[in-house]
């Protein structure tokens, strides 16, 4: 159990949990500005990518389609009992507070921990990298180019969120609407224009080998798992908006309403894509395909709708790793605070009232990733304690209705159908993770030891704080 010192803060409300400088955050952002943290936090590139894979698995069309809806049903799910975990603890860290609260301390540091060594800063890389090969490919600059291109992305990205959270927002909620632009071409152009160029060669040679259908109940059933693993990771990332609970105006109210029609967005637009990608190259193009949306374009628009939609995949993954870099940063703001990481990161600036140390930290890491090249293969490592982390504080939910029961608190919005929905949540991040560890157990086995390197961390700062009290 936790101890007084976070019981009372648990409690507390946001204006009471001042940084050491006596600074809190700046409650400047409203619904809209939220509801783009939420769709930038969850639409990177995986849309562009993911549909593939998932035809691969399952062979027709209609399954296809129910793999996304499926997914759809969880990311709905889950956008609802975020939503109430943050009416119950509208604070910066969002699931950090939630396992502390709920579990204590040592749940909430791993996740931080996982956050700020691999799992955030990792992405950050990865994607940079992506966005930077990508904006490479659309100036025909040379593939040496994209990694200093990554390096000046996050920098800059960086600086934007030190000077206010309403500059970081803003350029986030720019990108995002680029994004959704790009998206809504692609959709009407499938769906509203006739082909006017063929599949692409390298797609059209598989339409001479067609996919094979999983035959039978049982068989539908192991393709359909499978194919649910990388559509439940594109529909991650909206839990990421409760870490700037704060930062939000009437975050009890802003933040649920935000995520609700946050995560509605982005399941009509995985939908519409994975229908407008179906359209235009058939099952067995878009199982073939390496770059759907590109080819999807070329189909409807030429040359001409493959740089668009490219220009479009550069601004996803761009305000894509600006959400990342603005949110992660308030986790480990939380777990400073705490006096669970370095003191200097509780603190914000008083003029910008952003955690500048955590986000300068953040960059380091993260730069440090990006140069060893080990980004990747680091994020495959623990890829799979993602969805421990949210099945765990889905899990919380029950703790804290619990708690709040014997108080008399209710929160403006509660979880439809609980405790059967967050329970049917739970389970789906629990497949997730099995079979993240039976696809590939030597991966698992090295994110769980990167995992473990968190604990005598973890004890170093318990001495720490036990040392300042």
């Amino acid at each position: 159990m936790y101890t007084v010192h976070f019981a009372a803060m648990a409690s507390s409300s946001p204006q009471d949990r001042s940084t050491p400088r006596g600074v809190g955050y700046d409650a400047r952002l409203g619904t809209f500005s939220g509801t783009m943290l939420v769709v930038g936090g969850i639409i990177g590139a995986g849309i562009f990518l993911s549909p593939s894979v998932v035809a691969q698995r399952v062979g027709t069309a209609g399954l296809t389609l129910t793999a996304w809806g499926l997914g759809a049903l969880v990311a709905i799910i889950g956008g609802f009992v975020y939503a109430e975990l943050g009416a119950r603890r509208p604070h910066a860290g969002g699931t950090y507070v939630y396992l502390r609260d709920a579990w204590g301390p040592l749940p909430a540091f791993l996740y931080g921990w996982a956050l700020f060594l691999i799992m955030a800063t990792g992405a950050i890389a990865a994607v940079a990298m992506t966005g930077a090969s990508y904006v490479a490919t659309l100036m025909s600059w040379p593939a040496t180019s994209a990694r200093p291109l990554a390096i000046g992305l996050i920098t800059v990205l960086t600086l934007l969120n030190i000077l206010g959270v309403r500059i970081g927002a803003t350029t986030g909620n720019v990108l995002t609407m680029l994004k959704l632009a790009a998206i809504a071409v692609l959709v009407c152009a499938a769906l509203l224009l006739t082909p006017s160029h063929p599949v692409p060669v390298s797609v059209a040679g598989a339409l001479a080998a067609p996919l094979v259908a999983p035959v039978g109940g049982l068989a539908t059933v192991l393709a359909m798992g499978a194919a649910l693993v990388p559509v439940l990771f594109s529909y991650g990332g909206w839990q990421q908006t409760n870490a700037v609970a704060e930062e939000l105006v009437d975050p009890s109210r802003t933040l649920p309403r935000a995520l609700i029609i946050g995560v509605l967005v982005v399941v009509a637009t995985y939908m519409l894509v994975n229908i407008a990608y179906l359209r235009a190259l058939g099952v067995e193009g878009l199982a073939a395909s390496t770059a759907p949306a590109a080819d999807t374009m070329f189909v409807y628009l030429g040359p001409a709708g493959r740089t668009l939609i490219t220009f479009g995949i550069v601004t996803s993954t761009v305000g894509f790793l600006g959400m990342v870099i603005l949110m992660s940063a308030r986790v480990y703001q939380a777990m400073a605070a705490d006096g669970l990481f370095f003191r200097r990161m509780a603190e914000l600036h008083p003029r910008t009232r952003t955690p500048v140390a955590a986000l300068v930290g953040q960059w380091i890491v993260a730069l440090l990733l990006l140069l060893s090249g080990t980004y990747g293969q680091l994020l495959d490592y623990v890829v799979f304690a993602d969805w421990i982390f949210f099945g765990s504080t889905a899990a919380a939910l029950f703790v804290l209705r619990a708690r709040d029961a014997r108080t008399g608190f209710r929160p403006s919005v509660r979880a439809p159908l609980h405790p059967v929905s967050t329970l049917l949540f739970i389970a789906a991040a629990l497949y997730v993770v099995a079979g993240s560890i039976l696809s590939n157990p030597g991966n698992a086995a090295r994110g769980a030891a990167l995992l473990a390197l968190g604990l005598p961390v973890f004890a170093y700062w318990r001495r720490q704080q036990a040392r300042a009290t």
